[in-house]
Parts: C-alpha cells; sequence; structure tokens
C-alpha cells in the first residue's frame, strides 16, 4: 500500500487550477492586505481590500466573495461581526481569521474556517489557499444537482449526502466542530473506461460499493458523490486518532479485496482521502491496488 501526505488530490478531489476566486480582505493594516493581493492575483485571484469593517458588512450584502480574510481588531469579541458576516451573505465564503496570536482551534470556535497569523508568510499562505479551494470545489461539486445518484445498498443519494453536509458545515460555523469526510474512489476509472469499456469500469464501482457497505461501522454514513466515488462522514470523533485510523482501516482492508476488479484486463487504483471541515485540509491519502495477488 502506498502513502501520499502531501501534494493535491488526484480524480475527483483535484484542485482545479481555473479555480479563481473573489478575495475580500478587511482589514486596518494596509500592508496585510497588499501581500495577499501581491501573491494572489497573479494566481488569478481578484482580491480587494477594506479599512472598515461596517462597510465590509455592507459590501457583502451585495457583492459575492469566496474567501474573506478578517483581522477583528481592536474588536475584543469578534464573533458578533463573523456571524453578521455569514447572515449578509448568500453564499457561503470561506474566511480567515487574521491574529497575532489566535489559533485554529479559536479561530473555528469564533465562526471561522481557519487561521493566518500575523505576520503573514507566502508560505502559510499558499497553504492555507490551497485549503480554502479544496473546499470551495468541494462544496460546489457535492451541491451540484445537475447529476444525482439515487440511493442503492446501503449508499444513499448525492442530494441527500449534501444535506448532511451542509448540516456539518452549519455546526462547523454555529459550534465550532470538526467533521472528517473520507473519501474513496477508484481513482483510475477513466483508463479502466478507455482501456476496456464503460461496463468494466463501471463494474469496479459496484464492487466498491458492495465492499464499502461490508466494512463501515453502523455509524458511518455513505453516500456516491460522483460516478466513481464514495464518501463517508465521520462525526464527533471519540478521540483525535480516530479519523486517521478509519482511513487507515478502509485502506488497509480494501488492498487485501482481491475482487475488486473490473471486468477488463485493467487493474483497479483506489485513492484513500481524509479531509477535514471547514478547514479542507488533507490529512491522510492511501492509493491501494487490490486484486488478486501475484
Amino acid at each position: 500500500m502506498d502513502s501520499i501526505k502531501a501534494g493535491v488530490f488526484s480524480g475527483p478531489l483535484a484542485l482545479q487550477k481555473d479555480t479563481y476566486m473573489k478575495v475580500l480582505v478587511v482589514d486596518r493594516d494596509a500592508l496585510a492586505g497588499q501581500l495577499i493581493k501581491s501573491r494572489l492575483e497573479p494566481m488569478g485571484h481578484k482580491v480587494s481590500q477594506e479599512g472598515a469593517k461596517n462597510n465590509a458588512v455592507e459590501r457583502l450584502a451585495g457583492e459575492q466573495f469566496e474567501v474573506i480574510c478578517l483581522d477583528p481588531a481592536p474588536l475584543t469579541s469578534p464573533r458578533p461581526v463573523i456571524l453578521n458576516i455569514r447572515r449578509s451573505v448568500k453564499n457561503y465564503p470561506y474566511i480567515f481569521l487574521l491574529s497575532e496570536t489566535a489559533s485554529r482551534q479559536e479561530a473555528l470556535k469564533l465562526g471561522c474556517n481557519d487561521v493566518m497569523n500575523k505576520p503573514l508568510d507566502v508560505t502559510t499562505l499558499d497553504e492555507r489557499m490551497g485549503n480554502c479551494e479544496r473546499l470551495t470545489t468541494l462544496m460546489r461539486r457535492i451541491g451540484d444537482d445537475s447529476e444525482d445518484f439515487p440511493s442503492a445498498g446501503g449508499v444513499i443519494a448525492k442530494s441527500a449526502f449534501n444535506q448532511l453536509f451542509l448540516s456539518a458545515v452549519d455546526r462547523a460555523d454555529r459550534y465550532g466542530e470538526r467533521t472528517y469526510m473520507l473519501f474513496i474512489s477508484v481513482s483510475n476509472y477513466n483508463q479502466i473506461r478507455e482501456m476496456d469499456g464503460a461496463y468494466a469500469a463501471d463494474y469496479a464501482v459496484a464492487k466498491l460499493s458492495q465492499y464499502l457497505v461490508l466494512l463501515r461501522r453502523q455509524s458511518d454514513i455513505i453516500g456516491q458523490t460522483a460516478k466513481y466515488e464514495y464518501a463517508l462522514m465521520l462525526q464527533r470523533p471519540v478521540y483525535d486518532t480516530e479519523p486517521v485510523e478509519a482511513a487507515n482501516r478502509f485502506a488497509e482492508s480494501l488492498a487485501g479485496c482481491e475482487d475488486i476488479v473490473s471486468s477488463g484486463s485493467s487493474p483497479v487504483e483506489i485513492t484513500v482521502t481524509l479531509l477535514d471541515v471547514p478547514v479542507g485540509t488533507k490529512i491522510v491519502e492511501h492509493v491501494v491496488r487490490p486484486g488478486p495477488k501475484a
């Protein structure tokens, strides 16, 4: 089993190169906004700045931004401002707390998605924006109702899973609660389809679905989120390492499933990826190749 712990997702969870976003920096410190602007605009993002929080809230009521970078200083209790922003917008913006001292957990409890500590540095900015793009892309994809997958055999429909996903995002805003999502896909589905045809590729996905239903715990919720991808929602873990242990358990079990094969000659490759909500961090990723062993 190969374990990949860095880099971007492959398959349905890959970061989209053309994912360009509108960013609003709300900060009395113009220098921080200039740094964010100088880094992100060459990548295609559009960055605007507002020094006054009231002006920012008014602007957000009429203009949509995918990302908000907020320094609440000099307020000692920034949560009302963050809640006001959430209520003012029609979309779901990814909110960074800009702070010299706050931790990620403190930012989550305030209703933000993550924190960027000042003074800002380019490495952290790039990493945090990667998480932001990943979560934003995921929300768009799961929320896209142009294609649904019906409930079948212990797997709920994509539309139903999306409602649970949005509920998890809402709980994160309200209570600072983190949820973990485990994505399991036939990552070489398109290659199998090209080499051996659609039936062979769909056969591999069907076999994967059967095993996921068998391997899950009774409390695990499985939804089909793409033609060749399934997702499990792991809510309220009892201990910190439980989500990683779950990802490892699924990867190891799937690697030993000798009859997860296509009906053609192409081997099957399964990717198991653990993601946290509402941050968007890729915690661990495994690539396994089940099927008959030589």
